[in-house]
């Protein structure tokens, strides 16, 4: 970040709790309270008054609840970054304040390396979407022309496959999609951002010297040979590959920010940036999510996936993240299963199906074993045409989105 201190905004409705606070933060140099509300309403309007980087919000308010309260704050001002104070550190409370709009939750009392490490994630990410939104400004009014001549069509864009639940097929879709995308015109780079238990390298048959562990730390002096030291070259293939930790107590050592900086970086390398994530909204999954130009959202017929992939709709209609940057895709389709054809998920969900990806297990479990993606293998049977099919309603549908953003 700048050298400019990051601007807190206390909002809680005990005076005593409000005070503490401001005294943890007093002694942190870089970071400056603004003002403290006790109430939602009064939080909305210092708000608007003293227009901070971060609000430290708490979620019980007797007029206004902190999830309201942030609802409406990023509304007003979308670059501002919610951190949730609770004393119920319940998973619902979690998901409703991520849906809201919420940046961080904490518990409280939360302790001092806590909230300071929360604040200055928060801090960050309020910096770059004030930039973000000060290009947007900038290309709008006819100035920046720097930031227009290096727009959208010299950027590799990024594609994150996901699912809230685990076990449908995620690593197996990102590696052929991968796969199918690559081609001396659009080279792709596969990246495993599931940091605790990523398996992209063992799909691959490949037993990576280098990880995104080496990379991090790197990330403010990022140049091609450093990341050509660091990326590993699928031979078959041609596709180059990111790896995730070797041991799943090196994520903590990651951040959403270093995620967010590698991501931008490969943009100016590769074509597409293919994402393969956990199923668990960490801070670096949240930071592809903002950075990704596409979500291949997978869900499989039973109905606890089809519940957390409705829900995670939700969540990009409240991150204002455009539904036709999202492609549904029903994996593992098994036509013996009645009821919950693709047309009724996408009528349930109200968002066209992408791609419908047949139960193959005789295909999917030998190539997963012998880390040989299937791709490589037989493109005649149906499972790899429908990988083909969606990489090309993939290829074409960025193509407009592009077309429509320079107004072509």
């Amino acid at each position: 970040m700048s050298n400019e201190k990051i601007q807190v905004l206390i909002v809680d409705d005990i005076a005593e709790t409000r005070e503490n606070i401001r005294k943890l933060l007093q002694f942190e140099n870089d970071v400056e309270v603004v003002g403290a509300a006790r109430s939602g309403k009064e939080a909305i309007q210092l708000t608007k008054e003293t227009r901070p980087d971060v609000v430290l919000m708490d979620i019980n308010m007797p007029d206004m609840d902190g999830i309201t309260a942030t609802e409406k704050i990023k509304q007003i001002l979308p670059y501002v970054q919610i951190v949730i104070l609770s004393v119920q550190n319940d998973p619902n409370y979690m998901r409703r304040a991520m849906m809201a709009g919420a940046r961080d939750f904490l518990a409280k009392p939360p302790t001092v390396d806590e909230l300071t490490a929360a604040i200055r994630r928060a801090g960050k990410m309020a910096l770059a979407e004030k930039s973000k939104l000060e290009a947007v400004a900038a290309v709008t009014t006819g100035g920046g022309s720097s930031v227009a001549t290096g727009g959208p069509s010299r950027q590799g864009k990024v594609i994150l496959v996901y699912s809230p639940k685990g076990g449908v097929g995620c690593t197996t879709l990102a590696t052929n999609l991968a796969i199918t995308l690559h081609n001396p015109d659009t080279p792709t780079v596969l990246v495993d951002v599931n940091l605790q238990f990523g398996d992209v390298g063992v799909f691959l048959n490949e037993q990576p010297r280098n990880t995104i562990l080496d990379l991090a730390p790197r990330v403010d002096e990022l140049e091609n040979e450093v990341l050509e030291e660091v990326l590993i070259t699928h031979n078959a293939s041609g596709v180059k590959v990111l790896a995730a930790p070797t041991r799943p107590e090196y994520a903590e050592n990651i951040t959403g920010e270093q995620i967010t900086k590698i991501l931008q970086y490969l943009r100016r390398m590769f074509s597409y940036i293919i994402v393969d994530s956990s199923s668990t909204l960490t801070d670096p999954v949240i930071s592809a999510l903002d950075e990704m130009d596409a979500v291949v959202l997978i869900t499989t017929q039973d109905i606890p996936s089809i519940k957390s992939a409705r829900i995670f709709l939700d969540l990009l209609d409240v991150m204002k993240i455009e539904r036709e940057r999202v492609f549904l895709t029903v994996n593992m389709f098994d036509r013996r299963i009645a009821g919950i054809t693709p047309e009724r998920i996408s009528e349930n969900f109200r968002l066209p199906v992408s791609g419908v990806i047949p139960l193959e297990r005789s295909i999917v479990v030998p190539a997963v074993n012998r880390g040989i993606p299937f791709m490589l293998k037989d493109k005649s049977n149906p499972l790899a045409q429908r990988i083909l099919a969606l990489a090309g309603e993939i290829r074409r549908k960025l193509t407009e989105l592009e077309k429509a953003q320079s107004g072509i």
